[in-house]
């Protein structure tokens, strides 16, 4: 029974974790790679982000090339505070269930069906998971202001101040 329950809680948790981590509400969506105004280059550090702030003109579609520089896996991820806060809990979830590692991801672990069609495949349009070393990019449209913040949700990341800023005008 506790195991149904487990995957139950499991499958909710991560439904609505992956809502807060898509695309709608992040002020924007992902952009048109034809559409790009202009690149930028942000580097995560252990714990902090180069630069920590971001500006953009409203319906402007920029490039993000993001490098992690640190010594740890690290995210990339555009949302407002609150989705940051709800996303956490899918991330709490990678690292509990050993997809998380400190400096590496496990990537099988990320295919474990948790129930109902649900994994832990970190595939959201918003954010890149990274590990020490590596780099990818994401083409974002920033239509709106709406709070955005660029974060790192790892357990206790954000927590520590692996944040910044998004000015959207």
């Amino acid at each position: 029974m506790n195991r149904i329950l487990n995957g139950l809680a499991a499958a909710l948790l991560l439904s609505a974790t992956t809502a807060a981590g898509a695309a709608s509400g992040a002020g924007g969506q992902p952009g048109d790679p034809q559409q790009v105004t202009r690149t930028i280059e942000v580097v995560m550090h252990d714990n902090y982000f180069e630069p920590e702030q971001l500006s953009f003109a409203a319906g402007e579609t920029v490039r993000l090339k993001v490098r992690n520089e640190g010594a740890l896996v690290h995210e990339f991820n555009i949302g407002t505070a609150a989705m940051h806060e709800a996303h956490q809990g899918q991330m709490q979830m990678m690292v509990d269930h050993g997809v998380i590692r400190g400096d590496h991801l496990n990537r099988e672990l990320m295919k474990m069906d948790m129930g109902g069609g649900h994994s832990m495949v970190h595939d959201h349009a918003n954010s890149l998971l990274l590990e020490p070393g590596q780099e990818a990019e994401l083409v974002w449209r920033f239509d709106h202001a709406d709070h955005l913040e660029f974060a790192c949700n790892v357990p206790g990341h954000y927590q520590a101040g692996m944040m910044g800023g998004i000015d959207v005008e």
